[in-house]
């Protein structure tokens, strides 16, 4: 298991799960605390903000990394009307990618000057997470070799699959994006693009590989425990109300903190 903190002092998250929330307002959020974050570190003397980790499930929703290919998104916008589902252009490293009910989303907003300052370093320890949670189901999960991201075989039901996408984005050694587990989600959304634009690899969930649903709960109090463990951090989850607390406090009473659902 990766250990993952150079920090001599234990950090404080605050998980934020926010149930479902639209694309825009959560990427406005994230954008908000990394601002926040950045600027508390350039401040005379230096501001201690705590680290957020928003843990959320999109609408139908596909976005394409500032290195993606926009060929690899393969609807219309009429047809994205037609499926329900929005397209949004962000950046974030990775090519497309789609989020939508089902699945556990994470954007850890992180001041990684407190942890490590190595950024692959950081996408192996967010790979480790899921890696542990899905072992916690008896899925052999692991990595591929210049492939980010959590995968699954190759193995008797077929090649690699990935059942976790990965990208991020750092300013100052302040990250935003994150992950995006297929636990229940409907695989079929993914046959309209070209994930992460590989053409010869598929894509899995937990509820798939399983062969039955999957508790959202428990995979989220799963996650939680495995990223406490590997980044050495004590984890503060918080629901609804309580998370949009902790967001006012982090951001202040004047910011325009995003609508999020209870």
């Amino acid at each position: 298991m990766l250990s993952s903190t150079d920090s001599s002092e234990r950090q404080h998250v605050l998980a934020c799960h926010l149930g479902r929330v639209d694309y825009p307002e959560t990427r406005a959020l994230q954008k908000a605390l990394q601002t926040r974050l950045v600027e508390a570190k350039r401040s005379d003397p230096p501001e201690t903000v705590p680290h957020v980790w928003l843990l959320v499930e999109h609408p139908h929703v596909y976005t394409l990394g500032k290195s993606g290919d926009a060929a690899n998104m393969l609807l219309s916008d009429e047809r994205l009307d037609e499926i329900g589902a929005t397209f949004h252009e962000i950046e974030r490293g990775g090519d497309v990618t789609y989020h939508g009910p089902g699945q556990l989303v994470g954007y850890p907003i992180l001041d990684l000057d407190r942890f490590f300052t190595d950024l692959g370093r950081y996408l192996r320890s967010l790979e480790e997470v899921i890696i542990q949670t899905c072992a916690d189901h008896g899925i052999d999960g692991g990595r591929v070799e210049g492939r980010t991201g959590t995968w699954i075989g190759p193995d008797e039901h077929g090649p690699e699959r990935k059942i976790c996408a990965m990208g991020v984005h750092c300013s100052r050694w302040v990250t935003m994006h994150g992950f995006a587990f297929n636990v229940n989600v409907d695989l079929d959304y993914f046959g309209h693009i070209v994930p992460c634009g590989i053409r010869d690899r598929g894509v899995t969930s937990l509820a798939h590989e399983l062969n039955r649903s999957v508790s959202d709960g428990e995979v989220l109090k799963q996650v939680v425990g495995h990223f406490s463990t590997i980044f050495d951090a004590t984890v503060e989850l918080l629901h609804g109300d309580d998370a949009r607390r902790a967001l006012d406090d982090v951001l202040g009473s004047s910011a325009d903190i995003p609508h999020v659902a209870a």
